[in-house]
This record gives structure tokens, sequence and C-alpha cells, in this order.
């Protein structure tokens, strides 16, 4: 049992060598192991470190684990190795990290610097042609009879306005038909013109009365044809059957115009508007270009898909158009405004937020938490967190990531364009000790700053937030991040009105 502690104590002293000395590859200039400067630093609690320089220690951290911190020096509960203290004097490294230009250039190092500009408004979906079901003619019975006749017409077949599609015989008419003869033989005009009303309520059309009318005998027989020219739907009528008043017979969708839907993207609908320009290309035409333009974004979404249905008329008085077809659809949706734009590349994705390395000068870099919109071309729009004329690392970030994460640099937000803005971390805890400048808190952890709980001393921002505040009583405080550590900000006794 023994030997395998003294071995697993050697594998984990080669595991530390190894990661120390890959952060001192990428940070040549610091030579000396940071055991060494724990080992030097006297025990002051928060207080000034000793030696001419009277540096302030803000914390003791672990290099293995730089998220935890610690309020005095000792060894680390994690690893045998003495604790780092962290000087208020290099805020600026507890924010950055620094690599070597050196290093730089050998790692293959790129940076990209950010422009403003705007994405191409440029959405590419598929679509399908339909029918304008705002042309559709619906052919009835007028009147109740039986079909003598069925012309050679079927579903599919394309017809034009005018053609006939049935004969039907309506013996109904036959009475008042008569009546109407006889009539015309009087000569009543008033009596006359009332006839013809009744005949048109009857449901004759105005030619078969006209022809009744030349021809001076009955026609009880009358032709049912298309109201449109377009391509029949459906066809219910077939020779010998009865048919009934108002019954359909048939339906005849116009094709001089068609429709083409496309699914866009749900994320992408907000960029599409009525009226926006379309370009179409069909499969059956390649090389050719169709143009049109959005005449309706539908109002529901596919749950399924997560898209929104786009529809374009377009049009086709050519008759090359197919309902069916398939078609590759170019949306070019509205201007919008110049934003500053960052490559891909540079681009950290963690599954929670997105970071970047934005380089501060020629060996110092900051992790940069953004929000990021469109893309487009291998670009993205920054909606807050940089700013044109930043720099950040697009080639070798990803190294630099793994050495902020070694050495505590946590990411934090750059201010986005507008006024500025003080983030606050709260959270409870006892009163150890106060004066009119500092404070000894025996605390929670703060969640926002990944701080676990632990008894500290901190900077008050102002002498009268130590009114009223005594040893032992429990308190909800904010600090704020400042380059000499975090200072308390705001106080408050639990339970009492601020």
């Amino acid at each position: 049992m023994k030997r395998l502690m003294i071995l697993g104590m050697i594998i984990a002293a080669a595991a530390a060598g190894a990661v120390g000395g890959y952060r001192w590859a990428l940070r040549p200039e610091a030579a000396a192991p940071a055991q060494e400067h724990a080992a030097h630093a006297p025990d002051h609690g928060n207080g000034d470190a000793g030696g001419a320089a009277e540096r302030r220690v803000l914390y003791w951290y672990d290099p293995m684990s730089p998220s935890q911190h610690f309020d005095k020096p000792g060894k680390s509960p994690f690893m045998d190795m003495e604790l780092v203290p962290r000087y208020a004097d290099a805020a600026e490294e507890t924010a950055t990290v620094r690599i070597d230009p050196a290093i730089a250039q050998n790692l293959g190092m790129r940076v990209a610097r950010i422009e403003m500009g705007s994405l191409p408004n440029r959405i590419d979906v598929v679509g399908t042609l339909r029918y304008d079901a705002r042309k559709v003619s619906v052919v009835q019975a007028r009147a109740g009879g039986f079909v003598e006749r069925v012309y050679a017409r079927a579903p599919g077949d394309v017809i034009a306005a005018g053609a006939p599609l049935a004969d039907l015989l309506v013996p109904e008419w036959a009475g008042a038909q008569t009546e109407f003869l006889a009539l015309l033989r009087v000569g009543d005009e008033r009596l006359i013109a009332a006839m013809r009303e009744r005949l048109r309520l009857l449901g004759m059309p105005a030619d078969l009365i006209a022809a009744v009318e030349r021809g001076r005998k009955p026609r009880t027989t009358f032709t049912v044809r298309s109201p449109a020219a377009g391509v029949i739907d459906t066809l219910e009528v077939r020779a010998g059957m009865t048919v009934t008043a108002a019954q359909t017979l048939a339906t005849v969708y116009g094709i001089d115009t068609v429709w083409l839907e496309a699914a866009v993207p749900e994320a992408q609908s907000a960029q599409i508007g009525v009226g926006d320009a379309v370009d179409v290309t069909l499969s059956a035409y390649a090389g050719e270009s169709l143009r049109g333009s959005v005449t309706a974004l539908l109002p529901a979404a596919n749950t399924e898909t997560r898209t929104i249905t786009v529809r374009v008329e377009l049009d086709n008085r050519d008759d090359r158009l197919r309902p069916g077809m398939y078609a590759r659809v170019h949306l070019r949706g509205a201007e919008r405004p110049a934003r500053p734009l960052v490559p891909l590349e540079a681009l950290i994705r963690t599954g929670k937020r997105t970071l970047v390395m934005k380089t501060e000068d020629d060996r110092h870099y900051r992790p940069v938490e953004i929000e990021v919109g469109r893309t487009a071309g291998g670009l993205a729009e920054v909606l807050s967190g940089l700013k044109a004329g930043d720099q950040v690392v697009v080639s070798g970030q990803f190294l630099i990531d793994s050495e902020a994460s070694l050495t505590g640099v946590v990411a934090r937000s750059a201010p986005a364009p507008g006024p500025e803005t003080e983030t606050l971390h709260a959270t409870e805890g006892t009163v150890v000790s106060v004066s009119t400048t500092e404070i000894e808190l025996d605390h929670a952890a703060f969640t926002t700053l990944e701080m676990p709980a632990m008894r500290m001393t901190y900077r008050l921002a102002d002498a009268g937030l130590a009114e009223g505040i005594e040893p032992g009583q429990r308190v909800r405080f904010a600090v704020r991040e400042t380059a000499e550590g975090l200072v308390v900000e705001r106080i408050e006794r639990i339970g009492e009105t601020p």
C-alpha cells in the first residue's frame, strides 16, 4: 500500500509539472515557479505583503484550481503545494493572458480587426409551385335535370375559357319557355321583360334565353361550359346521371399565375417582408432565373419544422410553370443597419456563451464574452461585447483560452455601445470586524463570480457604509470588481429596510 501511495504522488507531481511546463511555454517571462513566490509571501492576511514593494494581496489561489480563492496563505486542499498570492498591482495580469510575441508567431496566431458592415440579406431556401387558390372556378348545375352528353374531358386537362363540359336536359324549363313564346307573339313588352326575368331566376343562362327568343321554339337542353381558362381539378359529371340544382360538376384552377410557397426558418423570418424581391430557379429550366416578390407571409408557423411559409406570386402566361415543380428560392430582405462584424473562426462557443480572444497589445490577450446575431459569408454580427477597431485572435485562440482557464482569467463582457453600466455581485454573510475603511465578512459564495464561501476582508467604497454595522450582524452586501480587487458598494442589515 505504501508503495502505491508513493507511485500516486510521483504521477501527481509529473502531471503538475507537465501543466506548469505548458504555462511557462506560453509565458516565458514567468521563470520562477508559483510555489517559490508563495513560499516567500509572509502571512499578512489581506494586508500588505512584506518587502520594499509593499504589495497588497487580494487573495490566494491554487494554480491547479484557480477559480477557488482563499483569504490566507498555506497548503492547497487540492494538491500538496503552497497557495499562490494574487496581488492588487497585478490586476492587469488577472484579466489578461500574456504571450511572448515570438511564441505567438511560432504558434501561427493571426488576428483580425473588427469592421462595421452589413451582412448580405440573402436567404436561400427551397419551395414548391402550387395553384393560385384565388383563381378557382366552381361549375354547378343551375337546375335539376339529366346529363345527356359529356365532352371528352378529364381531371388535369388544360382548357380554354368557355370550353364545353357537358350537356344537361332540364325538363322544368319547357313550360316556362312555352309561356315566354306566347308572350312574344302577343307583343306586350312589359310582360315579356317580366318573363325574361322569371327564366333567369329559374337558372336559364342569358345566351339560352336569347336563343329561344330568336328561334321561337323551346330549348330545354343547354351546354355547361368552363367560366375561365385553366386546368380541370375535379370533374364529377357522367353521361346519364341525374343532377340537382347547385350540384358541383367541376372545379377549374386558373394557371396564368401560380404560387410559390417556400419554408423559411423561424429564426430568419423577421428579415423578410411583403414586397421583398425574390429570385427563383427551377430544375426544369437550368440557367434561367425568374423574378417575383413576396406577396404574403402566412401567419402560422409549422410546429414540427419551425418554419414560416412565404408565398410568392409568379407570372405563368406562357404556361411553363407547373404546380408541384421544385424551386430554389433566393430571398433578398430589406437593408439592415451596419454592425460590428467578427470572423466566425474567431468564436469560441462553449454551449452557454460565446467568447473571443481580444488583443490588448502585442502580448496581452483578454477573453471577452460577446453576443452574436446573424451569420453569413463567414462573418457574424456582434450585438454586444466588441466595437469597430477592436482586434481578435482568429487562429490559436483555443490555446489562449486554455491558458486563461489555467491562470484563472475569467471572461467578462465588454461594454456594449451606449451608457456604461456597473455590475454588482451580491451575497450574504456575517460581520466579523468593521472599520471606516474595511469590513471583514464570513460570507456565502458569490455565484456570479464563481467565488466560493470564505472569510475575507473587503475595502469599503464609502465610510458611511459602516454606520450602524456591528460585528456579529447578518448582512446582505454587494461588491464591484476594480483593479484593486473587490470593493463593497452596498450593505444592509438583513431584516431591515436599507
